[in-house]
C-alpha cells in the first residue's frame, strides 16, 4: 500500500527538482538590502530575546530546506565568519546552491541532499536555524519543528514560518479546483501551467477566484515559478495564530517574537491607538501574546506567511528591563550600532551631515518599520564612533557636550543632567527602532 506522506514528499521533490526555488540568478548578491540582510543577522533575533549583542564569528547555521541557496548566501553575508549548512530533499537545488555560494566566494558552507527527518544525523548543533518557506509543507509542523529543536543549541534560535490559512485561502480554492481538473496528480509542468493560464483568462474579470488570486503578469513565460508556488503548489497548506502557538507547544518550543513584530499590533488597526474602544482597553492587560497576535490576524488577514522566531523554553530572563534601570546603570551602558548599518555609504553620508549642520535620516540605510526617522547633526555626532567600537552611555554625551557646548536659548554651559537625558531620549528611541543596541554592564 502506498503512504500518503512518501507519496506527497516524492511529489514536492519532482517539483522542486524541475523547478528549484527561488530562481534568482546566481550573480545576484543581497549585498545592497540591509533589510533582508537585518532579518537574517543573528544580532537582531538574538538582541530582541537577549538583550545581548553576539558576535556571529565561529556560529553554526542551519539553511533547512535551503532550496537553491539565496538565503543561504543571504545568511553567509550577515554573519561574518558563522558556517552555513544548508539542507534540502532536491538534489538539483543543492547543486544550484553550491554553485551561487561558489560564484559568491563563500567556502565555509556545506550542502546536504537531505530531509529534516535526517538532522539527528548530521552530527551537529545548531546556534541558529533558518526554515523558510517550508514548515507549511508538512502536514504535522510540529513534527518538523521538534526534529529541528533536536539540532538546535540550547540558547540557540529557530526562524520559521507558517502560511496563513485566512490570507491564502483563496489560492487553497484554487489549488483544489486545478486538483479536480488532474493538474495535481502528478510534478505539473508547462502542459498544466498553460491550462491554468487558459483557464484563468477565460474567466470574466470580476469572478472571485480571478480576481483574488491572478495577476495578468502570470502569462508570461517568466511567471512560470509563481503559478508553481501558489495555484499549482504540491502540499500547500494553510495554518492560524492558534495553530503556530500548539505546534509550538507540541515540539517543547518557545514563542520569542513575530519576525515583523512591528506589523502586528493590533493597535495600529484603530483610528486612535492611544484611545481604544473601553472595553478593548480594559481587556489588554489580560490578554497573552497569542490572542493579541490571534486578534490582528481576524481582525486584518494582511501577512501570508505567519513568520516568527522561536527556541528552547528560557527558564529565567536573563536581562534587566531599561524601566528598571538606575541612573549608574544608564551611565556605564554599551551603546553599539547594528551591524548592518555599519557600512561606507553610512559613513560618508553621516560625515557630510555632521560637517554641513544638517539632518540625518537613517531608514534611508535600514527601514525596519514605516516612519521616517531622522536625527540632528548633534546627535549624528554621537553615532560616529560606534562605526568604530561600541561606547559608554557617558562617553557619548560627552562627545554631544563638545559638539554643543552651550544652551542655543541661554548661550550658558549645557547642563551634565540636561545634556544626558537628551541623548539618553535619543538612544532610547533608535534602540526602539533597532538602529541601536544597549547592553547593561557590570559595575
Amino acid at each position: 500500500m502506498t503512504d500518503p506522506k512518501s507519496d506527497l514528499l516524492d511529489k514536492i521533490r519532482q517539483q522542486f527538482d524541475s523547478s528549484p526555488y527561488p530562481r534568482i540568478p546566481l550573480e545576484k548578491s543581497p549585498k545592497d538590502n540591509p533589510n533582508e540582510l537585518y532579518i537574517h543577522n543573528l544580532v537582531t533575533s538574538f538582541y530582541l530575546r537577549d538583550q545581548k549583542v553576539i558576535d556571529t564569528k565561529g556560529k553554526v547555521i542551519l539553511d533547512a530546506g535551503c532550496g537553491s541557496g539565496y538565503k543561504s548566501l543571504v545568511l553567509a553575508e550577515a554573519n561574518p565568519g558563522a558556517k552555513i549548512v544548508g539542507v534540502d530533499i532536491s538534489a538539483e537545488s543543492i547543486k544550484l546552491a553550491e554553485q551561487r555560494l561558489e560564484h559568491n566566494e563563500f567556502d565555509n558552507v556545506e550542502f546536504i541532499v537531505a530531509s529534516l527527518e535526517e538532522l539527528p544525523s548530521l552530527g551537529y548543533q545548531f546556534d541558529y536555524i533558518n526554515c523558510d518557506e517550508l514548515l507549511y509543507l508538512f502536514p504535522e509542523p510540529a513534527t518538523a519543528l521538534k526534529s529541528m529543536q533536536s539540532v538546535l543549541k540550547p540558547d540557540g534560535i529557530i526562524r520559521s514560518n507558517l502560511h496563513s490559512s485566512i490570507q491564502r485561502t483563496s489560492f487553497f480554492r484554487a489549488q483544489k479546483m486545478f486538483g479536480m481538473m488532474g493538474l495535481l496528480d502528478g510534478n505539473p509542468e508547462d502542459l498544466e501551467i498553460e491550462i491554468v493560464v487558459e483557464t484563468m483568462q477565460a474567466l470574466q474579470d470580476n469572478v472571485l477566484l480571478k480576481s483574488q488570486t491572478w495577476n495578468p503578469k502570470y502569462s508570461a513565460q517568466e511567471s512560470k515559478q509563481d503559478i508553481l508556488m501558489n495555484h499549482l503548489f504540491q502540499g500547500d497548506k494553510g495554518y492560524t495564530i492558534a495553530d503556530l502557538f500548539t505546534s509550538l507547544k507540541l515540539a517543547d518550543l518557545e514563542f520569542i517574537s513575530m519576525v515583523n513584530w512591528r506589523e502586528w499590533d493590533f493597535r495600529d488597526l484603530f483610528k486612535e491607538a492611544n484611545n481604544l474602544p473601553v472595553f478593548l482597553e480594559m481587556s489588554l492587560p489580560d490578554l497573552s501574546i497569542e490572542d493579541r497576535l490571534q486578534m490582528y490576524e481576524l481582525l486584518h488577514p494582511i501577512h501570508r506567511l505567519l513568520d516568527f522566531w522561536c527556541g528552547h523554553p528560557q527558564q529565567i530572563q536573563t536581562f534587566v528591563p531599561f524601566s528598571e534601570w538606575s541612573d549608574t546603570d544608564w551611565q556605564t551602558a554599551k551603546v553599539c550600532l547594528h551591524p548592518q548599518l555599519n557600512t561606507s555609504n553610512f559613513k560618508k553620508d553621516l560625515v557630510t551631515c555632521i560637517t554641513d549642520c544638517g539632518i540625518f535620516s537613517l531608514n534611508q540605510y535600514l527601514s525596519t518599520h514605516m516612519q521616517v526617522v531622522t536625527i540632528d547633526s548633534s546627535m549624528a555626532t554621537c553615532l560616529l564612533p560606534l562605526l568604530d567600537a561600541p561606547q559608554t552611555m557617558i562617553s557619548l554625551v560627552e562627545r554631544w557636550k563638545k559638539f554643543r557646548p552651550v544652551d542655543p536659548v541661554t548661550l550658558q554651559p549645557i547642563d551634565q543632567q540636561k545634556a544626558f537625558q537628551l541623548v539618553q531620549n535619543t538612544v532610547q528611541s533608535l534602540e526602539s527602532l533597532d538602529y541601536l543596541m544597549l547592553e547593561l554592564q557590570a559595575h
